[in-house]
């Protein structure tokens, strides 16, 4: 095999400047793994990249994606932890993105897939769930009895902040419309604000609050921690936080604007997480490769539940 199918684009703009191509495909060299792609999640950062809102992946032509599962097809000179064969899961580096039939990465952006999950789940977590995971766990540390805020706890990294908030024995409130109530009740939200027609400034007594949606949220939720606690802001790059900074200094409240790194060892932990508490996904729907325009419009609307995911 010489070549691979990729998803790319050559200019910035709407969904239609991405187009199928294949483009060359080498071999593994010392410490990489290939992996055939059999799930590639999506993510909002994707379509910001597309437009040029962020610029995470220098000027075009490349090819977006960050997470994915498969299985290892070959490896280089040098790889002890995985063996052809093997069902992994793991991210990729920008510009090599993972929304292809094939990825070739270092040993250390894989793990072991969750036990527990498919192809097309363990593919929603990389990105979303090491964002929760590091926020609340390596971050902020929740312990039993502890109350969390979420905001956006329907969305992609939120639904996985409920879930492994309510893991870590935390009572969990979560932002969302009143129509995403139930199904946030179901993965354990012990309480939930329509930010619509209420106000969760007035909270009182929260340990941590992971933000997904940035803007005003950070300043108006500093109110809600106590003294020492942690507000982490995981949207990225674009956003103006001096207010939230400034006042959270004044409070005693610690700010962190979160970059994602993940780790083997972070990689491993979260899928015996997974597969320890039952941690789900929520999949709002899968397209083929073939049609990530109709999954980037998707993505755009702003309104998905839980991940959109590219099947090959």
């Amino acid at each position: 095999m010489t070549t691979t199918r990729v998803i790319t684009q050559h200019a910035l703009g709407a969904s239609d400047v991405l187009e199928v191509a294949e483009i060359p495909l080498r071999a593994p060299g010392a410490g990489e793994v290939l992996v055939r792609v059999r799930a590639t999640g999506m993510n909002p950062a994707d379509w910001k990249v597309r437009i040029g809102k962020v610029d995470f992946f220098g000027p075009p032509p490349f090819v977006l994606g960050h997470e994915f599962s498969g299985v290892v097809e070959a490896v280089g000179e040098g790889v002890t932890r995985f063996a052809i064969g093997e069902e992994v899961y793991g991210w990729t580096v920008p510009p090599h993105g993972s929304h292809a039939d094939h990825v070739l990465v270092t040993e250390d952006r894989i793990a072991p897939k969750p036990r527990s999950l498919d192809h097309v789940g363990a593919a929603a977590l990389p990105i979303s769930g090491f964002t929760a995971y590091q926020a609340l766990v390596t971050l902020a540390d929740v312990q039993p009895g502890q109350r969390v805020l979420i905001h956006g706890a329907a969305g992609g990294v939120g639904h996985l902040g409920v879930q492994i908030a309510k893991a870590r024995g935390a009572h969990v409130i979560g932002t969302a419309r009143a129509a995403k109530h139930a199904y946030l009740r179901g993965l354990g939200a012990d309480e939930l604000i329509d930010y619509t027609v209420e106000d969760f400034s007035a909270l009182r007594g929260i340990h941590a609050v992971l933000d997904t949606i940035s803007n005003d949220y950070g300043p108006r939720s500093l109110p809600t921690l106590d003294e020492g606690g942690i507000l982490v802001d995981v949207v990225g790059v674009g956003v103006d936080r001096t207010e939230v900074v400034r006042r959270a200094a004044e409070l005693g409240i610690r700010f962190v604007e979160f970059f994602l790194e993940p780790t083997p060892a972070v990689l491993t932990s979260f899928a015996d997480l997974v597969d320890a508490h039952g941690l789900r996904p929520t999949i709002a729907q899968t397209f083929p490769l073939t049609e990530a325009a109709k999954a980037h419009d998707l993505s755009e609307t702003g309104r998905v539940q839980g991940k959109i995911v590219l099947v090959p």
